[in-house]
Formats: C-alpha cells, sequence, structure tokens
C-alpha cells in the first residue's frame, strides 16, 4: 500500500501542476487576448469602407490581396516579432516596454549612455503612446460590438452610444477587484468566443473554399507592390488586425510567458484567421456585405446572441489594455517617470495583478470622451491604428537593440529583424501618417501629452533632489555633530525614511533643532528600486554602523524591485538582531517621514509652464506612509519648502 501511494504521488502532483498551468492559460485567454481577438469585428469592415478618405475598391483581387496582408501582417507582427521573439526578452519574467527600457538603463551605467539615454526616450514616448492605445482600445471595441444593434435591427442605431457608456463605466467599476478575478469570469466566455468565430469563419471558408489561396504571401506581395497607390493606404486598416499586440507582451507579468503563447498559438490565432478568411468570402460572395461582414457571417437566428457575445468580448478587449496600462504605469513611478501611485495588489499568489485607482478613473473619463465625442468606430478606427503602430514600432526597435547589445544576436541577423521586422511596421506607420489629419493626430496628441509629463516629472525630480540634498547636509557629518552635541535620549526606537545614504533626513534634523532630543535607537531607512521586478529577502536589506558601533544609530537600505511596493516594517522585521547595536522593539517604533511642499522658485531650472506642470502633478503622489506601509498611529509628518 505505501509502495502505491509513493507511485501515485508524482501523477497527482503533476495532475495538479496540469490543472494550474491550464488556469493560468485560461486566466490569460480572459484577459490578454481580448484586444487582438476582437479586431475581427471591425477589420475588414473599415478595410473596405466607402467614407473611408482612401477607399479600397471591392474587386477579387483585392479582397484577395487584403485577406492575404492581414493574414500576414498578424504573422510577422504578432507571431514573430513578439510572441516568438521580443517575450524573450524580459526583465526577471516582466515584459512590456518599460521592462524594456529598465534593461536600457543597466546599459546606460555600464556604457554607451548617450545611445542608451536617446533609445530610453524613444521608449519613453512609446510607453506615452500606449496610453493612448488604453484609451481608444475601449471605446472602439465596444463600440464596434454594440453598433451588431444596427446589422441586426437598424432602428436601434440611437442606443448605441448610450449602451456603450453604460458597459464601459461598469467595467472600470469592477477593475478593483482585479484582473485575476476578472480573467478566471472572462476566461471560459473567451472560449466560447473564439470557438463561434472559428466556426462561423469555417461556414462562410465553406461557401467559397478559394479564399484559402489568399493564405499564399503572393497575394499580399502582389496587392501591395501591384497596386501600391491603393494597398498603401489599406495598411492603415490592416493594421487594426493586430491591436493588442503590445498588451501580449505588457501582461507578461500577469500571467508568463507560455501561457501566453500556447493560447495564441493554438486557440486564439487559428480562430482569428479563420474569421478574417470567412469573411473575405462572404465579400467576395456578395460585395453588399462589407458593412457588417463580421456579424452577417453568423446565420440569421444567431446573430442577437452574437452581438451579446461581441459585447461580452470587447468587454474583455478592454481588460487586456487595462490590465497593461496599471502595469505600465506602475513601473513607469518606480523608476521615476511618474509620481508615487496608490497601488492595491489583488492577487495573493501573483504579484503582477496590480489595480491603480488612479489611472483606472483617468482612462474612465477619457474613454467615455472619446465614445461621445466620436460616436462610431469607423471615426476611432484611424485613431487607433496611428497609436497601435507607433508603440509597435517602438518595441520592435528597442527590442533589436537589445537582442544585439544583451544576447549577441549576430550582425545579420539583426540586419535580416531590421528588414523584415522593423520594415513592415515602419510601413503601416507610414500609412497611418496619412490618416493624420483624419483622426491619427489624438494618440499623438496623447502620446505627447503623457511623453511631456513623464520627462518634466523625471526632470523636476532630479531638480528635487538636488535642492534636497543640500538641504540636508552629509549625513556623516550630522552624525558627528550628533555626537559633540551629547543630546539627551529618550526610551524607544525612531525611523526615519530618507532617500539615501549621503545625507540626513529633514525630519531627523528638524527633531534634533526644536525638540533637542534623540531617540535611543535611530534607524535610517532609505529605499532603493532596482532594475529588476522582485528582490529575494536574503538581499532585502543591508545595514551600516554608521561609523560608531555602539551610538544606537543605523542606517538602513532596503531594496524592492520596480514592480513591489515598498513595506518598510516588513523590511525591518528582516534584519539580524546582533547588527541594531542592541536590538529594535518594531512594534513600538515611530515612524517619521519628511513631507516636501514644492513651490516655483526664480531660479531657471526649467521652463516655467513645466515647473507649474511639475507642482500640478505632485498633487496626484500617494500617501507615502501608505505607499510605504507605515501604521499611521505611529506615523509623524514633518514639513519643509523646496523652490523648483
Amino acid at each position: 500500500m505505501a509502495d502505491q501511494q509513493v507511485a501515485e504521488a508524482p501523477s497527482r502532483q503533476k495532475l495538479a501542476h496540469d490543472t494550474v498551468r491550464l488556469g493560468v492559460v485560461v486566466g490569460a485567454l480572459g484577459v490578454v487576448f481580448g484586444d487582438i481577438g476582437t479586431s475581427p469585428i471591425y477589420t475588414i469592415q473599415t478595410v473596405f469602407n466607402p467614407a473611408d478618405p482612401h477607399p479600397v475598391p471591392v474587386s477579387v483581387d483585392n479582397v484577395y490581396g487584403v485577406v492575404s496582408l492581414i493574414f500576414w501582417s498578424v504573422t510577422i507582427v504578432v507571431t514573430v516579432t513578439y510572441v516568438l521573439l521580443a517575450m524573450r526578452v524580459h526583465n526577471d519574467g516582466e515584459g512590456g516596454i518599460m521592462a524594456l527600457i529598465t534593461l536600457l538603463r543597466r546599459w546606460k551605467a555600464r556604457q554607451g549612455r548617450k545611445a542608451a539615454a536617446t533609445l530610453a526616450a524613444l521608449g519613453i514616448f512609446g510607453a506615452a503612446l500606449f496610453f493612448g492605445d488604453s484609451m481608444i482600445t475601449p471605446a472602439i471595441s465596444v463600440l464596434s460590438a454594440v453598433e451588431g444593434l444596427k446589422v441586426v435591427e437598424p432602428e436601434l442605431e440611437r442606443f448605441v452610444v448610450p449602451i456603450t457608456a453604460v458597459i464601459i463605466i461598469g467595467l472600470f467599476l469592477v477593475q478593483r477587484r482585479g484582473s485575476g478575478v476578472v480573467g478566471r469570469f472572462f476566461g471560459p466566455v473567451m472560449i466560447l468566443w473564439f470557438a463561434v468565430i472559428g466556426i462561423a469563419g469555417i461556414r462562410g471558408v465553406a461557401a467559397h473554399p478559394e479564399i484559402l489561396k489568399a493564405l499564399s504571401p503572393t497575394y499580399a506581395v502582389g496587392f501591395l507592390f501591384g497596386n501600391f497607390g491603393i494597398a498603401f493606404f489599406a495598411l492603415a486598416a490592416v493594421v487594426l488586425a493586430v491591436t493588442g499586440a503590445e498588451a501580449l507582451y505588457a501582461d507578461m507579468g500577469h500571467f508568463g510567458r507560455p501561457a501566453i503563447a500556447r493560447g495564441w498559438l493554438f486557440l486564439v490565432f487559428p480562430a482569428c484567421v479563420l474569421s478574417y478568411m470567412g469573411q473575405g468570402a462572404l465579400v467576395l460572395d456578395d460585395p453588399a456585405n462589407i458593412s457588417g461582414p463580421f456579424f452577417l457571417l453568423v446565420p440569421e437566428w444567431g446573430r442577437w446572441p452574437m452581438v451579446v457575445l461581441a459585447t461580452a468580448a470587447t468587454v474583455i478587449a478592454s481588460q487586456a489594455v487595462i490590465t497593461g496600462a496599471y502595469s505600465v504605469a506602475s513601473q513607469a513611478a518606480q523608476l521615476g517617470y511618474l509620481p508615487r501611485l496608490r497601488i492595491a495588489h489583488t492577487s495573493e499568489s501573483t504579484i503582477g495583478q496590480i489595480y491603480v485607482p488612479w489611472i483606472n478613473w483617468v482612462l474612465l473619463v477619457s474613454v467615455l470622451t472619446l465614445v461621445f465625442a466620436f460616436r462610431t468606430s469607423a471615426a476611432l478606427a484611424f485613431a487607433f491604428g496611428m497609436a497601435v503602430t507607433g508603440t509597435i514600432t517602438i518595441t520592435t526597435t528597442l527590442f533589436l537593440f537589445i537582442a544585439r547589445w544583451k544576447f549577441g544576436a549576430p550582425a545579420w541577423a539583426i540586419g535580416l529583424g531590421c528588414v523584415l521586422l522593423l520594415g513592415v511596421d515602419l510601413l503601416f506607420l507610414a500609412a497611418n501618417l496619412t490618416k493624420l489629419l483624419h483622426g491619427a493626430w489624438l494618440p499623438l496628441l496623447i502620446g505627447l501629452t503623457a511623453f511631456t509629463v513623464m520627462t518634466t516629472w523625471q526632470r523636476g525630480r532630479a531638480i528635487v533632489t538636488k535642492a534636497r540634498r543640500e538641504a540636508e547636509g552629509s549625513l556623516r557629518a550630522f552624525i558627528e555633530e550628533l555626537h559633540e552635541q551629547r543630546l539627551t535620549r529618550v526610551p524607544g526606537c525612531a525611523v526615519f525614511l530618507n532617500r539615501g545614504k549621503e545625507t540626513a533626513p529633514l525630519a531627523m534634523r528638524a527633531n534634533v533643532e526644536h525638540n533637542h532630543v534623540l531617540h535611543e535607537r535611530v534607524v535610517i531607512v532609505s529605499i532603493e528600486t532596482e532594475p529588476v521586478p522582485r528582490v529575494p529577502d536574503e538581499r532585502r536589506v543591508e545595514v551600516d554602523e554608521l561609523g560608531y558601533a555602539d551610538d544606537g544609530i543605523i542606517h538602513v537600505s532596503a531594496r524592492f524591485g520596480y514592480v513591489e511596493t515598498p513595506d518598510v516594517p516588513a523590511a525591518l522585521a528582516l534584519l539580524d538582531p546582533t547588527r541594531t547595536e542592541g536590538g529594535l522593539d518594531l512594534a513600538q517604533a515611530r515612524y517619521f517621514l519628511s513631507k516636501i511642499e514644492l513651490q516655483r522658485g526664480p531660479k531657471r531650472t526649467m521652463a516655467g509652464w513645466r515647473k507649474r506642470l511639475f507642482v500640478a502633478t505632485s498633487y496626484i503622489t500617494a500617501d507615502a506612509a501608505e505607499h510605504f506601509g507605515l501604521p499611521r498611529e505611529r506615523t509623524v509628518i514633518m514639513g519643509a519648502h523646496i523652490d523648483v
């Protein structure tokens, strides 16, 4: 019996492992693939939209060419660039454009500072464009699905915008429950979605099987170079088929590369291709079908259920970029490009699953504004393509650079990547620039605004840090002064949070100058954000006695990764009692924070408008006590003014 139990144990463990792995894949289907998985709703329709300023005429050759272009664009951009290549470059499991920027910052510290700084700035602009994508995706996705009402019942058109607004409000209200909970609920819905659109596509292909010839790249190449005047402008709509590619990468930290790769290769990619093929066959059969080929693929009796399912799927599409926006914003704040934001971790088992309230409400207001301003998915299509192509082009550029630097890829491979991968991206980007006056200006405006905010915050933060360093003075010199003064020591432990090890905390200086006392145990804590997602406990804290082994004053460096929320009490609990000069009573310790009030000064450190922007941005900074996990009832805040 014992031998049988021993033999069964590995099989039970394997079954449990497979169950967990399947659960992660289902969760990824519910969060990651919604955006790219709902692109079939509007891509073909947008390409042949007669209201387009550069319309594509419906003809046999053009339909074959467009479907072939869509297939090979998805294959090259999503499957090759992202799933097979870019997702192999990560920062301890974290993906997305901010992870690439972090890798570049590491390289900058070693060599090539100017080149790395330029590429990092380019990456920041790509991240800024992703915020535009996060605003446009929910608007266009949900609008396109609810517009299915017009196909089923034309008189319901006036209800499209109000219904869309209600759905979007509901989506953002449930975000605080976490992407893991949302993913478990949405995962089965998306499995049903991909099964249905795949079957509907097969139905269309069966009616016109010749459309399968579009799988040959010769049709894409022939259409692109044989009718370049038409095909070039068509690329601005074809790119809609790859929307959501950056979300796959940005959400890698939530679910991991294996789950995302399996979900894409075995379900999402085949289902989307079948849908595009089926729609192409439908348009070939009757050119009048260009007004709603996705919904017309479904039998008449199934169109109402399809509208409902499409609406649910586009809500999930929005989820993909919303969670991606949380990740990008959190990482940007940790790396110093945004103020400290309040972040809620929504999963005890998966660190990457977070909720950022401030970003959530900004996105909600922005998405609703877009819905009421543009009112149709067609009007938003050109804006959408610009956001997508800009982000993808920048990600590909950074990936190729890091592949050469970090992985030592041969020059011929990088050259091939530039020609094939980056060449395709640049072609898409150029095509979307032709739509600048028709809506493509919107994501550029959003991107420039976000880029200006992030670079201004980075610059202002450097100015404040320098001014604060001058006001704080040398920590070593301050410790020497304390020993000369021989202050009265009061019972208890005082923890002073500080930005570094070189200078003295402003709160500690103020306490000594005004109260002329010092606690028996003093801990000066500086938080260090390392360019890795997480720091193991054995490397979490480092103690410095500051030159005296018996004065009860120590400095502690607490290290955290850029996806972690610093927890100071938990970090201090890891300290070895033999290194704290007498032990610390953390249960009764008092925490002191230095609160900085910013004000515009006369020095010409930045342009006046940038000073005003920096000061205004500082007001969204999250509460420091909450951010660092400090007990409010034992936290003392002492203020100081610094000119910008």
